[in-house]
């Protein structure tokens, strides 16, 4: 028996052909049924879609947007049943193919920002990833586009990124934990550099982490092949994030090389044992500035656990100078191992679901509006260094900035100071000036003394 009630829910349920007439009748008898088959009031909305949620009809995301009207819920034989997050070029959802019933991963190019310029930098990204194939990069399964909306479809990687999950468990990895994650990291990144392309974005948001302890590189948006430089319509722009930006990448971004990922790498590694980015608070410029001449506070600061092997590791990673700096991705992974030889496991952390709804699938209309992304490529030769906000921030909770002592990663450790810089944590201690200020003052007021008495004694 259907409902006398021609609910929102009712008629975009029926309109996205996710459930049909015959089982909205069922359920709404099942619920009737329920109550000894005396009740004579209608089934309401929240009650019909709770049911349809409990008997894995819907997901809890498609019941939602049915309950908001909204009936479109494929991309092209993509069926959405979840929302996975915001991505560095949009919004990335979880799906089933329609045929194969696959669970992916579908990431959407917004609405309102595609430009001929971000359609070709998405059909970059969709080529880049095709490319590959690595058991720690995320591969890509499909492409295309329904109507104006142009989406990636990749394998989909449960559990979290590494930076959720630091925030999750609310404490940094333990040295294994965190070899272990970072090596499977570098063997993907050595993987796609051997095949002449570069991340350009490494960053715990871009590391997804199993529950098995599992570790996939995603986001291959920023990503361009160095001997197509000249074709990538983001050379010479600044592209990253700033908490993990190399030297090189802000000082010339023509000139980025393999290294580059390394050194981000690094700072992904750095941030893993700790909890912290290498360089808390602060603008872009300051973040900029020390990158480039700065050294990081030492990790043993926020975790004593961490052996002195286990720095040098992150130091040599994290080299100012490319040249200095570990070579390959392949190098940081042979350090690693011993370290991460027995694969370790990482505690189930459910994820914590938002209070708020999350958003609705692009349909093509214009009035979508879409988070906007900290993350990016600017013309080197425009970016305002500064600026006051941190238009690259990455989001990682500065914490760490006040309180910290003098000891510093790699302190003492034989080196050359970095050339040209004029930054007091580099100053040379140059004592002639209050030497100089400490005798004549002195002087100055007893002189004053002996002048004022013979003075006094003459005008007597």
């Amino acid at each position: 028996m259907g409902s006398s009630v021609q609910s929102v829910f009712r008629a975009a349920a029926l309109a996205s052909r996710l459930i049909t007439q015959d089982q909205l009748d069922r359920v709404e008898a099942a619920i009737r049924n329920s109550a000894g088959g005396t009740r004579t009031s209608d089934v309401t909305d929240e009650e019909l879609a709770a049911k349809l949620v409990e008997l894995d009809v819907l997901t809890s995301y498609q019941a939602d947007q049915l309950k908001e009207g909204r009936s479109k819920l494929n991309l092209g034989p993509y069926i959405i049943t979840d929302w996975i997050g915001q991505g560095g070029m949009g919004q990335v959802f979880k799906a089933v193919h329609e045929m194969m019933g696959r669970e992916s991963a579908v990431k959407v190019l917004p609405v309102n920002k595609s430009t001929p310029q971000a359609i070709v930098n998405f059909t970059r990204e969709i080529r880049t990833q095709a490319q590959l194939d690595h058991p720690n990069l995320v591969r890509a399964y499909d492409a295309g586009h329904d109507g104006n909306v142009y989406y990636l479809v990749t394998e989909f990687v449960p559990g979290m990124d590494l930076r959720k999950l630091i925030r999750t468990q609310g404490r940094p990895l333990s040295m294994q934990q965190a070899a272990n994650i970072i090596r499977q990291a570098a063997l993907g990144l050595h993987y796609a550099h051997q095949r002449g392309l570069l991340h350009r974005d490494v960053k715990p948001g871009n590391i997804l982490v199993t529950p098995e302890g599992n570790a996939k590189v995603s986001d291959l948006g920023l990503a361009g092949f160095i001997h197509l430089a000249d074709e990538d319509p983001r050379a010479g722009k600044i592209v990253g994030t700033a908490d993990y930006l190399s030297p090189e990448q802000i000082r010339a971004p023509r000139d980025v090389t393999a290294s580059s990922d390394i050194y981000s790498l690094g700072c992904t590694l750095y941030y893993a044992v700790t909890g912290k980015v290498p360089f808390p608070g602060g603008s872009t410029r300051d973040k900029a500035r020390r990158h480039i001449e700065d050294t990081p506070w030492h990790p043993r600061r926020f975790n004593s656990e961490i052996s002195e092997e286990f720095v040098e590791i992150i130091a040599d990673m994290m080299e100012k100078d490319p040249a200095a700096r570990l070579q390959s991705a392949a190098q940081v992974a042979a350090r690693l191992e011993p370290w991460a030889a027995d694969r370790v496991a990482l505690p189930a952390q459910p994820m914590t679901k938002s209070p708020w709804m999350p958003p609705p699938l692009p349909t093509g209309r214009d009035e979508l509006e879409t988070q906007e992304t900290h993350e990016g490529s600017y013309d080197a030769d425009e970016v305002d260094w500064s600026r006051g906000s941190s238009q690259w921030s990455q989001g990682t909770d500065p914490l760490g900035a006040a309180g910290q002592d003098t000891l510093r990663i790699r302190a003492g450790r034989r080196r050359k100071p970095p050339l040209a810089l004029s930054y007091p944590y580099y100053s040379s201690r140059d004592l002639s000036v209050p030497v100089a200020l400490a005798v004549s003052i002195p002087v100055s007021l007893l002189v004053g003394i002996v002048l004022g008495f013979l003075l006094s004694s003459w005008l007597a």
